[in-house]
């Protein structure tokens, strides 16, 4: 056999397992010659002793079982001879349907869905992932990897007109949110865990303070000046009142800072709680935080506001991609390393992410089988067959040569148990 019909394909011991099919091909052809030498002189010797008419039936039979099972060997691979026998070389002429049945063997018995599934399982996927990302050069490399791509994500996403699209579906989403509901339930959450009275206790401060500014005192004192009878003005009735107002006021105040159980606070619940109830239930508020929220979105402010945040997100992106700033990078890089270690110690987790990453492959794989069918069928079609045949004969072939040996033994065995029944009935 030619080194070279198997070089494409040969692996590092088919040079070793050349030079044994070697050896054993030509003690075989040994054996066949041998036969046919006792075979010739057993005849020869037969007037001698009848004894040699046995050697000669084993050995005319080794020869005969050693040839029929060359030939068979041989038919595998080629034509014997170089001859147009029919139904010879085997492998060459079934290449194709040897090819086609090799993709559907695997598609039904390797790439079928429980198989796949239980191997798949039996993989850690979370624990690589996890272990991979708490190295910390890997996790440093992976930061700097990302950063080369999103100045250019970026770039991609302006000139492809993707930005723009996501601006729009952005404003749509924000225009379909009711808030309505969610100013309500934030508000109640907020009655409801009692921080409302932290700020009643602040607007009552700021009241107080506002109240006892000289500017807001002198504004009261004139406002009462000027509702005041002539008469009363002359006994100064408009100082006996503003501080009467002004004390009562911060009196008051005061006692509601101090008691919690003071009943304005519970007034205060109520107000609140009923303007709540009507957030909820009145159009007429829905419709007013409606308006609310387009003036808002629509305003020229706003947009120019998302525009600075994209320049200035892009820009900061841009220098840290080119080792300008490492801040991005550095921090990236330790993101990964904390959820490496998170995810290591998060058992649960690598068990939800291991049963996501099993059934995405599984379906890739269910999906895409036929196809693996017919590649893996498509390149045995393709393979040049006399390399192939190289690559088998030097594999199986040692184990093939040894169906001519006994090919030889079993046919010289027969042939002799013949022989001596014919023998024997001769003597009859």
């Amino acid at each position: 056999m030619d080194a070279n019909s198997f070089s494409s394909f040969a692996s590092p011991g088919d040079a070793a397992r050349a030079a044994e099919l070697r050896r054993v091909k030509a003690i075989a052809a040994l054996v066949l010659a041998s036969c046919l030498v006792v075979f010739v002189g057993a005849k020869i010797l037969l007037p001698i002793h009848p004894a040699f008419g046995f050697v000669a039936a084993f050995a005319e039979a080794a020869t005969i079982g050693g040839l029929a099972d060359w030939y068979a060997v041989v038919a595998l691979f080629r034509r014997p001879l170089g001859l147009p026998i029919p139904h010879t070389a085997i492998i060459q002429a079934n290449q194709n349907r040897i090819a086609d049945k090799l993709g559907e063997f695997i598609e039904v018995h390797f790439l079928e869905a429980g198989p796949v599934e239980a191997k798949l399982r039996e993989v850690d996927f979370a624990s690589f992932v996890a272990d991979w990302l708490s190295d910390k050069k890997r996790s440093a490399d992976l930061a700097r990897f990302l950063l080369r791509l999103l100045p250019e994500a970026m770039s991609a996403t302006e000139t492809s007109g993707l930005k723009t699209f996501i601006t729009r579906r952005v404003m749509t989403q924000l225009q379909s949110v009711d808030l309505a509901p969610i100013a309500a339930g934030t508000m109640r959450g907020f009655i409801r865990d009692g921080r409302h009275q932290g700020l009643l206790d602040n607007l009552l401060g700021a009241m107080h303070g506002a109240l006892t500014e000289p500017d807001t005192l002198a504004v009261i004192k004139n406002k009462i000046r000027d509702e005041l009878p002539t008469l009363l003005k002359l006994y100064r009735a408009d100082a006996f009142l503003l501080k009467r107002i002004v004390a009562s006021a911060t009196t008051f105040f005061d006692d509601v800072r101090k008691d919690p159980a003071h009943p304005f606070r519970g007034e205060f619940d109520r107000m609140l709680l009923s303007f709540v109830d009507r957030l909820e239930t009145e159009p007429g508020f829905t419709g007013r935080i409606d308006g609310l929220k387009r003036d808002l979105l629509a305003r020229p402010e706003l947009a120019e506001l998302g525009r600075n945040l994209w320049n200035n997100a892009r820009s900061f992106i841009e220098r840290s991609a080119s080792g300008e700033s490492n801040i991005l990078a550095h921090h990236l890089a330790n993101v990964f390393v904390e959820a490496g270690a998170a995810l290591r110690a998060d058992a649960e987790m690598r068990g939800e992410i291991n049963q996501g990453i099993v059934v995405v492959l599984r379906t890739f794989i269910a999906d895409q089988k036929s196809g693996v069918s017919s590649f893996i069928a498509d390149q045995v079609k393709g393979w040049d067959m006399q390399q192939l045949l190289g690559v088998i004969e030097v594999n199986i072939g040692r184990d093939l040569q040894y169906i001519r040996f006994n090919g030889s033994l079993i046919g010289g065995l027969a042939g002799l148990a013949l022989y001596t029944i014919e023998y024997l009935l001769r003597l009859l």
